[in-house]
């Protein structure tokens, strides 16, 4: 009886190690990159909004490869987002006070995504955003969604700023037959 007890928790703790690194099977990272571009101004203070064009989720292909399908799906939130100026190469987000990021696709009301609230007068031409907690399967699971930026500046935009948006979700999904 000595002996069982000893393997009866080894046991245990072995089933308990394989469900851990199963569960870890069934986890992976969508990216998902834009670009959207702010048009230079003279106001300061005032809120402004920017789409991006809609975004191809490509969301079938991406869970097969995954060995999933959105069925599966339990749930895929926001890990991080990076904004990123490209042009002009000198520019940093300094110009400003705030900015919020929403998703929207086709049915499902727009959210939140992530949000910079202030953006440092420090900050350089890279940035990332404040995640959202949201459960957003119901987003990425559609063909394509959409991305809208609204901001606030606090300095006078003599130029377009061209920046590149880096997001990167976390989805959790059953594999398929387990």
């Amino acid at each position: 009886m000595k002996i069982f007890k000893p393997l009866i928790v080894l046991a245990i703790a072995a089933l308990s190690l394989q469900c851990d690194a199963l569960d870890d099977l069934t986890k992976f990272d969508l990216d998902y990159e834009s670009s959207v571009t702010i048009p230079s101004n003279s106001l300061v203070n005032l809120p402004f909004t920017v789409e991006t064009p809609a975004m191809q989720t490509n969301s079938e292909s991406v869970f097969e490869s995954n060995n999933t399908n959105k069925d599966l799906i339990e749930d895929i939130n926001l890990k991080s987002m990076r904004l990123t100026i490209t042009t002009p190469t000198d520019k940093t987000f300094s110009f400003l006070e705030s900015i919020e990021i929403f998703i929207s696709a086709e049915g499902v009301d727009e959210i939140s995504l992530a949000v910079l609230n202030p953006v440092s007068a420090n900050a350089t031409g890279v940035i990332n955003l404040d995640t959202t907690d949201a459960d957003l399967k119901e987003y990425i699971k559609k063909d394509s969604f959409n991305l809208r930026i609204q901001s606030v500046t606090d300095e006078v935009i003599d130029e377009d700023v061209q920046i590149d948006i880096l997001s990167v979700f976390a989805v959790d999904a059953k594999i398929l037959g387990i």
